[in-house]
């Protein structure tokens, strides 16, 4: 600052304005430095208070910018955006802070669409008017993939659609000039076209609508006759781990059926057993009296 003196007094009267000039900027810039400070404005308001305000630039400064606009130190100027630099040093605001996301909880649907969850926790909470915590928990949707582990008992819920056996040969009357057929050769080990697969049920009819004693093909399903269904390889099911839908599931259950070559006729059956691809057993000689569709 002597520095400053001397220089001044040996200046001519032109430069002792410019020197003035200087002086006052400097002033004015040291100022600035030390304006909008909560703390030396010893303000700290709670709420919304717009008198709560702190003026940056002097009335008498020279130099005005666009940072010489006021500052708060009220707590809603988190929100506003127009905080003094030190409000929440000054006023002991803490932001709330979480911790990072913790890894997708699996998908809670084994087969089909389903949703997954993930979750954060709390390190430090809020004070003083602090920003609120975010999100602590996250959803998303998910596909579960287990679609051949199926529980035994929803095949109860399943209804089997039936044609009669003799249709069964519409299914291979183009085998030799189809052109899927080169399929079934080449992936002749995928259980979809493995013949190994195919199987045959019995069941005792407990129950047969009216319509199915009007049709002389259908005459044996009534109740007490016992019958038997052959499942194909065009009617395996990949999603029900290649067996045929409504084939009951298990022995001892009562499951629903349903004839397609028929309207109306449809009823309820017992499961009694099931054979191997041969068919083997006494109820499915000479033939099968159904299919599955």
């Amino acid at each position: 600052m002597k520095i400053f003196q001397k220089t001044v007094l040996n200046m001519t009267p032109s430069h002792g304005i410019a020197a003035m000039l200087l002086g006052l900027t400097f002033a004015a810039i040291l100022d600035l430095t030390s304006a909008g400070s909560c703390r030396e404005a010893n303000l700290c308001c709670p709420g919304r208070d717009s008198a709560c305000v702190v003026q940056k630039a002097s009335p008498n400064a020279i130099i005005e910018v666009l940072s010489d606009k006021p500052c708060y130190c009220d707590h809603a100027c988190i929100k506003l955006g127009d905080c003094c630099h030190d409000f929440k040093e000054a006023c002991g605001v803490v932001d709330c802070v979480v911790s990072a996301w913790g890894p997708w909880s699996t998908c809670d649907s084994e087969c089909g669409p389903g949703a997954q969850t993930r979750s954060r926790m709390v390190e430090r909470a809020a004070e003083n008017g602090g920003q609120h915590c975010p999100q602590l928990v996250q959803h998303r949707g998910c596909q579960g993939t287990k679609c051949n582990r199926r529980n035994p008992k929803s095949a109860l819920k399943e209804v089997a659609l039936l044609l009669p056996a003799e249709l069964s040969e519409t299914r291979h009357a183009n085998d030799s000039n189809d052109i899927r057929s080169n399929l079934r050769l080449r992936y002749q080990d995928d259980p979809e076209h493995d013949a190994s697969k195919e199987y045959c049920v019995t069941f005792t009819v407990t129950k047969a609508s009216k319509a199915c004693y009007k049709e002389t093909s259908l005459a044996g399903l009534t109740e007490g006759a016992h019958v038997c269904v052959q499942c194909q390889t065009q009617a395996l099911r990949r999603v029900l781990d290649w067996r045929c839908e409504g084939d009951g599931g298990a022995e001892a259950m009562i499951t629903r059926w349903s004839m397609l070559s028929s309207a109306h006729c449809h009823g309820k059956w017992l499961r009694t057993s099931k054979t191997g691809p041969k068919c083997d057993t006494s109820v499915c000689q000479p033939q099968p009296h159904f299919i599955f569709v």
